[in-house]
């Protein structure tokens, strides 16, 4: 039967799969099996047809017994291997492409670093050497910033202090005496007040103040012009005379003159009773008059003796030498120390005025003018606000290109 011919040739594709295995475990099941065919019944019609197998000979065990396996192992393909990096891969353990690219940056990055660290201005400091003593090295190319700011405020002195200031509302005609009596007073007036607003109090006081007024009668009956030099009515006799009320309504404009009112009458009663009706002779003893700080002390010895003891640090001195990095100080009284420390005294005097009025122009509180600095572009300036630089240049460009394109306009049209 059908069934016991395809159990026949099963048996005996077994034996020589067994008789291969026992000899050895090269030899070829894959030759074994594809001689071996199985038997089909095609029905075609109403017939079947029968396809037989080839019979498998002894010549055909002994082919299965001498042909070469491949074990499992062999036959698998190895799983693909991890891929290696480029810097694993290639001689000389080069690194890859996105490796160099972060390599150059950090190269970059470090170049740059050690030439903006040597760039960088350095702030005044304090040295101690091996005995003890301590040396003030001052804060780098401070010289060169100062003598451009006072090239430019020569150039061009238009801020308030230039006329305004306290060193300028003294009276011309008035005695030495008066006279420094009454830059202390314009002084005392100024604090947190504007230059414009202290000028107008004190012309106040020295036209009203006293009998004279603005038209003052003359002993034939007559009155003098306004355009005639009259004394002005600010002398420390009239202070004392004048009263509490009235001296408040004449300097009402200028901020905090309720205080100021009481300072400047306690101050003239010290004047008469302890230093001969004038003001006195140190910074020391100025600052001992009520009202009276070391800014106002000190403005007051150079501007009424002539002496500079120290220098005058209001809020822009303050401000403008921080914003330059010339040192780290948290109130105008540790400027002030920081300066005179480092500072040549020969400019004590003259950098008050020179910084308040670049603050009162250029380098405002609110609202810096950088590109109207001579700072600007210099890398100087540690407080440079760029972005208005380079629309002033822009600005600036743009003036130039249309300059010169109506000049050239103008000189075809003379030519036709």
């Amino acid at each position: 039967m059908r069934t016991s011919k395809l159990s026949k040739d099963t048996a005996k594709v077994v034996q020589a799969l067994s008789l291969s295995r026992r000899q050895t475990r090269s030899s070829s099941a894959r030759s074994a099996l594809g001689s071996f065919a199985y038997s089909e019944t095609c029905s075609s019609g109403a017939g079947t047809s029968t396809i037989s197998n080839t019979e498998l000979s002894e010549d055909d065990s002994s082919s299965l017994s001498s042909a070469k396996t491949e074990d499992i192992e062999d036959i698998l393909q190895p799983p693909p291997k991890k891929r290696k990096s480029a810097i694993e891969t290639s001689t000389g353990n080069r690194p890859s492409t996105r490796a160099t690219r972060k390599v150059v940056v950090e190269q970059e990055t470090q170049v740059v670093k050690p030439n903006a660290s040597q760039s960088r201005r350095q702030p005044m400091r304090k040295i101690t050497a091996k005995d003890g003593t301590v040396k003030v090295e001052p804060p780098s190319n401070w010289e060169t910033m100062y003598n451009i700011v006072k090239k430019m405020r020569e150039n061009n002195p238009t801020a308030p202090v230039d006329t305004m200031g306290c060193a300028e509302l003294h009276w011309k005609t008035s005695s030495p005496r008066d006279q420094r009596f009454q830059t202390l007073i314009a002084l005392m007036l100024s604090s947190q007040t504007k230059d414009t607003v202290t000028a107008v109090a004190m012309q106040r006081l020295h036209t009203e103040l006293g009998d004279l007024g603005p038209e003052v009668k003359k002993e034939d009956g007559s009155k003098t012009s306004p355009e005639e030099p009259r004394e002005s009515t600010l002398t420390l006799e009239n202070v004392l005379a004048v009263s509490h009320s009235r001296l408040n309504e004449l300097i009402r404009t200028v901020g905090f003159h309720n205080n100021k009112t009481k300072y400047i009458k306690q101050v003239a009663e010290i004047l008469r009773d302890k230093y001969d009706s004038d003001i006195p002779s140190s910074a020391e003893e100025l600052m001992k008059l009520p009202g009276v700080g070391p800014k106002m002390a000190y403005l007051c010895m150079s501007a009424a003796w002539g002496k500079h003891e120290g220098i005058g640090v209001d809020v822009h001195v303050h401000r403008i030498t921080n914003l330059w990095g010339w040192h780290r100080t948290k109130t105008p009284e540790e400027t002030r120390v920081a300066l005179e420390s480092w500072l040549p005294w020969s400019k004590w005097h003259e950098i008050n005025k020179l910084l308040v009025g670049l603050g009162q122009t250029v380098c405002l509180p609110v609202g810096r003018r950088c590109g109207e600095c001579d700072l600007a572009g210099t890398g100087l300036c540690k407080g440079e606000i760029k972005a208005l630089v380079q629309k002033k240049k822009r600005e600036e460009s743009i003036t130039i290109e249309t300059k010169g394109q109506e000049e050239s306009k103008t000189d075809i049209w003379s030519k036709s």
